[in-house]
């Protein structure tokens, strides 16, 4: 188990049965790079994955 794990473990175990919108995710990724910019690249890359995550998968027709 990576590191990292843990945080995404606490986030499924607080927020798992919750419907969040994209919207709000967005709002949370800036404010989290606000307070940390340090970590800028690394969400960038985190939203890019999350807005590109269907484009490689068999069958798709939009990439």
């Amino acid at each position: 188990m990576y590191f990292t794990d843990r945080g995404i473990e606490e986030l499924e175990d607080r927020r798992g049965d919750e419907q969040l919108s994209v919207e709000w995710l967005a709002a949370r990724m800036r404010t989290f790079v606000d307070e940390h910019p340090e970590f800028e690249d690394a969400i960038e890359r985190l939203a890019t994955f999350l807005a590109r995550d269907d484009v490689d998968e068999p069958g798709n027709l939009a990439g």
